[in-house]
């Protein structure tokens, strides 16, 4: 445990709206990644998934039965990216040569004034992967549209330039689902390329609650989003159909931008209590390894994911962003619930000349023995790789577009 106190979020925003319709891959497609520039179409109607473009990759465990992911999150920056956070992602590639990556919510903020700038953002912290030929993806985060009251790119707009990319696997739209780009991304055994051993659940947790329901303000209340229940259904919908389509049930992992409630909950060792001695207990009942240095920021309702992944028994571990100072990691009862710190240094980190101290990403060495999958899981620091962590801003020119992101 750290010894720090906790800060507050820098930012608190208390309006927002329901998230917006999302996106998926169809279960009875082959274990492959998809990509495709076709725009989404959203209806609160039917439950249509856009299926896999032709002659995309499919992602499998190695012929050692080994599969790395590395997840970074909170990029959060402009077009004049921090260029210490795209020398973090590329560092950490080189070092740890990751099957997959998952920026897991918040790739960029305010501050892109046009759809270039919001292209160039993205570009900044995507192409180190695109160009090492590194499937990845994305979840949204509460400051991904942040900048569209300029730009007037919405997480829709940003979801045809992710899917315009060579090696992005975000899926399209399911309708009726809550979200953008609910994805699953299927791993197939080393031992049989048809057979799904693993699956990374990616789901969009929103951005703000509304300012009002049932014309009751949330004052005193967190005022970020939440998985709706049309998002719970949809896993555990979709987790029956794998279950039932290969067998048994398929283990994974499951990432979304803001904590559950249920990440406070274990660090605490309970719901009303905040001591020390809880925290100490919370610690040692659930095998908690790493820093807290910021308040968990949960919405307003539990949303009942972390009951359904318990009722399935699939997803063993469940892993956020959102708040950038913490990188803890526990066993809540059977599912691992964790934290990557942030990436992106020009976003908000520690207090003072330790700001930068945390920046990094989460390394995820999964081991495919017979039908098990067993998961390791640590944190790659900018601090262990040579970066410069002086607490200031060092923006960079924007990266040149490549031809077809010029044209999406």
């Amino acid at each position: 445990m750290s010894d720090r106190l906790p800060i507050s979020r820098r930012t608190v925003l208390t309006a927002g709206a329901l998230g917006a319709l999302g996106t998926a891959l169809p279960l009875s497609a082959d274990p492959a990644s998809a990509s495709s520039s076709a725009s989404s179409s959203a209806s609160a109607a039917g439950s249509v998934s856009a299926g896999p473009r032709p002659g995309a990759s499919q992602l499998r465990f190695r012929a050692d039965g080994t599969f790395k992911v590395v997840q970074f999150n909170d990029t959060q920056d402009d077009e004049l990216t921090d260029r210490r956070t795209v020398e973090l992602i590329e560092k950490v590639l080189d070092q740890e040569k990751p099957d997959f990556v998952v920026i897991n919510g918040d790739v960029i903020t305010g501050g892109c004034e046009t759809r270039l700038a919001v292209k160039q953002a993205i570009n900044n912290v995507v192409w180190p992967m695109e160009s090492r030929r590194i499937p990845w993806a994305v979840t949204y985060g509460n400051h991904d549209e942040d900048s569209l009251p300029q730009s007037g790119v919405d997480e829709a707009g940003m979801l045809k330039i992710y899917r315009s990319y060579e090696y992005n696997v975000n899926a399209e739209s399911t309708r009726g689902v809550t979200g953008t780009s609910n994805t699953i991304v299927s791993i197939a055994s080393s031992a049989k390329k048809k057979r799904e051993a693993f699956a990374l659940w990616l789901m969009d947790a929103g951005r703000y609650a509304p300012e009002t329901i049932a014309g009751q303000n949330f004052d005193g209340y967190p005022t970020w989003d939440w998985l709706r229940m049309d998002q719970v259904a949809w896993y555990r919908e979709q987790s029956q159909q794998l279950e039932k389509r290969r067998g048994r049930k398929v283990p994974g992992l499951m990432f979304l931008h803001i904590a559950l409630w249920e990440h406070r909950f274990m660090w605490w060792g309970g719901v009303d209590t905040r001591t020390e001695a809880d925290a100490a207990r919370g610690k040692a009942r659930h095998g908690i390894a790493g820093e807290r240095n910021e308040d968990e920021c949960p919405g307003p309702f539990n949303s009942g994911m972390y009951n359904a992944i318990v009722e399935r028994g699939d997803v063993k571990g469940v892993f956020v962003g959102h708040d950038h100072v913490n990188d803890y990691v526990g066993d809540y009862y059977g599912v691992l619930l964790g934290y990557a710190p942030g990436t992106g240094f020009g976003a908000y980190g520690l207090d003072g000349a330790e700001r930068n101290r945390m920046r990094g990403g989460r390394v995820f060495e999964l081991t495919e023995s017979g039908e098990e999958v067993s998961i390791a899981t640590r944190v790659a620091y900018a601090r262990d790789l040579g970066i410069d962590l002086t607490a200031n801003d060092q923006p960079m020119k924007p990266l040149p577009l490549a031809p077809r992101q010029q044209r999406v």
